[in-house]
């Protein structure tokens, strides 16, 4: 079984039509960039590093991929410029796993010593965490894990109502004390409810303000103290949720978090609209953080478990 073979076909199709933005503009870039070449040389890997650069790869993560593709010409001593796409696919895919991160098969939870499995959602207003957690909550529901929400971003009411609605939407239980509450408070009786109540997974959302990140800092440090009363290693899991359609910008948003809180997973919403999908690999290389999450779609099956070469598969699949 090959590496790129594994994924199932619904999950393939709904990825494949999630990536399409991203793919006729990376295609579109990469014809423009061999035109008139039948070998990879110098002006080649010129225009290819400006192609990445352009589809959010990452500066970074871009000279990394230049440099293997140019250690493979000297290698190979020739390589045709029909063969750059798998070449890419290669490349990309043997850096990323390189990282070292573990990609996920299916949604699960570990062990938790029979406490209820704590994450903490962390993410600016508008990247879609109020979602995420809806459909994150959904495909554990699917699962058979009892499921309860923490509505902690009480600085909007926006938030709290539309956790509210997903959580009918669902049919899990939540605990909100509405706009203004402290949040501490939420996160604190969310776990107390959770624990007496025997709940596999707790999500717990938190406010997404960056305007001051010592502000953030000491609230999310202030959440975590006050749900380790509860239990004592929550929160298992710091989800950090990105908007993928807004390119370089989630970059810069998963360096403040992960300088203000430890993010220890990623969840990258919207790619389906959007033509900056390429910034999943940049992410993934740049932070070493997993890439755990990946939106492709509004419906709720449509939130999916990243896998590495099912991503890269799919982002060079014409």
């Amino acid at each position: 079984m090959g590496l790129f073979n594994f994924f199932s076909k619904d999950k393939k199709e709904s990825l494949d039509k999630g990536l399409e933005k991203t793919k006729e503009s990376l295609f579109s870039k990469l014809a423009k960039a061999v035109v008139g070449k039948s070998s990879v040389d110098d002006d080649v890997l010129d225009n290819l590093e400006e192609v990445l650069v352009t589809s959010d790869v990452g500066v970074g993560t871009t000279l990394k991929i230049i440099k293997r593709i140019e250690a493979r010409v000297g290698r190979d001593k020739y390589l045709g410029t029909s063969e750059l796409n798998k070449v890419l696919k290669e490349e990309i895919a043997a850096l990323l796993s390189e990282n070292n991160t573990v990609d996920l098969a299916e949604f699960s939870i570990p062990e938790t010593n029979g406490m209820p499995y704590v994450i903490m959602v962390v993410g600016v207003n508008g990247v879609g965490k109020t979602t995420t957690i809806g459909k994150l909550a959904y495909q554990f529901k699917l699962m058979g894990k009892k499921v309860m929400l923490g509505a902690a971003d009480t600085f909007r009411a926006a938030a709290v109502d539309q956790l509210i609605i997903w959580s009918k939407r669902v049919d899990i239980p939540i605990v909100e004390k509405g706009m203004k509450a402290d949040p501490s408070a939420v996160a604190y009786d969310a776990l107390k409810a959770a624990k007496e109540q025997g709940m596999d997974v707790v999500i717990i959302d938190t406010a997404g303000r960056l305007h001051n990140k010592l502000d953030l800092m000491n609230e999310l440090s202030k959440i975590k103290r006050v749900m380790q009363k509860v239990i004592p290693d929550a929160p298992h899991e710091v989800l950090l949720v990105l908007d993928a359609s807004t390119g370089q910008n989630a970059v810069e948003q998963a360096r403040a978090f992960t300088k203000a809180t430890e993010v220890t997973a990623l969840a990258l919403t919207k790619l389906d609209g959007t033509a900056k999908g390429g910034v999943v690999i940049g992410i993934s290389d740049e932070f070493k953080i997993p890439v755990k999450y990946i939106g492709v779609g509004e419906k709720m099956e449509d939130l999916q478990v990243f896998n590495k070469y099912e991503f890269v598969d799919s982002f060079f699949n014409q």
